[in-house]
C-alpha cells in the first residue's frame, strides 16, 4: 500500500488566509489614504462620480476608479449607478465633522504607525522601539513639543476611546457616585461622554499643562465647563487628584510593569473608601487566543514605547490586589477593549 506522499498538498486547504493576511497592509492603507484624503467627508455630502472625485480630491486618473471600487469591494464604499457614497458606517465615523469621528487614529496611523511597523522583525530581534527613539529622541517628548502633532495625536485620542467611553457610560453604576477623574484625560472624550450621560455627575481631567486649552475647548463646545475642569500634572510626579471614580484608559499599556503598579498604587491611595478605579484598554482574554487586536496592539507598545505592553486581565486583577482594591472584575466594553473595575 503507497503511503500518502506528504509533499503532494490537500485539496481541502488553500493559502487563501494566507495570503489575505500577508497581504492585508494592501487593503490597510487603502482605507487610510482614503482618510488622509478626506474621501469620507467629501462624500457626506452626497454620492459623486469618480471623475468629479478625482477633481476634488486633485488625483491624477490613471488609477481613481480602481481605488474607489477596491474601496468599494472592502466594505467602505458603496457604489450606484455609477455614484460612490459612504457606507452608514463611514458617514458616522469618518466625516471629520461629525463628533463621532474616529479618523483621528486612522490620521495617526497613516503619518506614524504605518512607516514605523515596517521594522517590526528589527524591534522582535532587538526590542528596542523603531519610532523617534532610533534617533535618541521620545514619543511623548516630540508628541508634546510639537503643537501640531499633539492636536493630532489628542484627536486620535479621542477617536479610539468614543466607543469605550460610551460603553462604560452605561456599563459602569454611575448612580452610586457622584465624581469622577480621567487620568491622561486628552481633549476629554471621556469625561465629556459621561457628564453627557449622567447630569449628576462633576468630573475632573488630568494631563499635562500643555493640553489644557485643548481640554477646555472641548469641554466649551459641549456647555460642560461648569461641570467639567483641569487638573494640571504629571501622573508620576504628581498626587492624582481625589474622586469616587478614577480612570485610566489606554494609559497603563504605555508603561513598563513596575510603573503599572505604581499608577494603580496612586490611584488606590487618592480614592475614597468605596471609591472606584477603571482601567480600559485593548485587554487581552486570559487564554491568551482571541483578542489578536490586544496582542497586536501590544507589538506596537513594542514599536513605539521601550518597556510598554498590553495584559490581561487576569494580569491586571492581580496588580489591583496587590495595591489593596477589595474586589475586582473585567468587562467586556466594544470591539476589542475591556474595563478592569477595582473597588476600594
Amino acid at each position: 500500500m503507497n503511503q500518502p506522499n506528504s509533499a503532494t498538498p490537500d485539496c481541502a486547504i488553500t493559502p487563501d488566509a494566507i495570503l489575505q493576511l500577508g497581504l492585508g497592509f494592501w487593503g490597510s492603507k487603502a482605507l487610510l489614504s482614503a482618510v488622509e484624503l478626506r474621501l469620507f467627508t467629501l462624500l457626506a455630502d452626497g454620492p459623486l462620480s469618480a471623475e468629479t472625485v478625482t477633481v476634488r480630491l486633485a488625483l491624477h486618473p490613471r488609477s481613481v476608479r480602481d481605488f474607489l471600487d477596491a474601496l468599494v469591494a472592502l466594505g467602505q464604499l458603496e457604489r450606484k449607478d455609477g455614484l460612490y457614497a459612504n457606507t452608514a458606517a463611514g458617514a458616522l465615523f469618518l466625516d471629520r465633522r461629525k463628533p463621532t469621528y474616529v479618523g483621528g487614529i486612522l490620521e495617526m496611523a497613516n503619518s506614524r504607525l504605518y512607516p514605523f511597523w515596517g521594522s517590526l522583525t528589527e524591534a522582535l530581534r532587538t526590542g528596542d522601539p523603531q519610532n523617534e527613539a532610533k534617533d535618541g529622541r521620545d514619543l511623548f517628548d516630540e508628541i508634546y513639543r510639537e503643537p501640531a502633532v499633539l492636536a493630532e495625536f489628542l484627536k486620535a485620542m479621542s477617536g479610539i476611546s468614543l466607543g469605550a467611553a460610551n460603553a462604560i457610560s452605561v456599563k459602569f453604576p454611575w448612580a452610586g457616585y457622584k465624581s469622577f477623574a480621567d487620568i491622561g484625560t486628552a481633549q476629554g472624550a471621556v469625561p465629556v461622554t459621561l457628564a453627557q450621560a449622567h447630569p449628576h455627575l462633576v468630573g475632573i481631567g488630568f494631563d499635562l499643562p500643555v493640553v489644557q486649552q485643548h481640554f477646555e475647548s472641548h469641554v466649551a463646545k459641549h456647555e460642560l465647563s461648569k461641570r467639567l475642569s483641569f487638573y494640571a500634572g504629571d501622573f508620576f510626579a504628581d498626587p492624582l487628584p481625589t474622586a469616587d471614580v478614577l480612570i485610566m484608559g489606554h494609559i497603563l499599556h504605555d508603561w513598563g510593569l513596575e510603573k503599572k503598579r505604581m499608577l494603580i498604587r496612586k490611584a488606590y491611595a487618592a480614592l475614597p473608601s468605596g471609591g472606584a478605579l477603571i482601567v480600559y484598554d485593548s485587554v487581552i482574554d486570559d487564554k491568551r487566543r482571541k483578542n489578536a487586536f490586544g496582542l497586536l496592539m501590544s507589538l506596537n507598545m513594542l514599536i513605539e514605547t521601550r518597556e510598554g505592553f498590553d495584559y490581561t486581565g487576569g494580569d491586571c486583577m492581580a496588580w489591583f490586589k496587590e495595591a489593596g482594591f477589595a474586589e475586582t472584575h473585567v468587562e467586556p466594553l466594544v470591539g476589542p477593549d475591556s474595563m478592569v473595575v477595582g473597588i476600594k
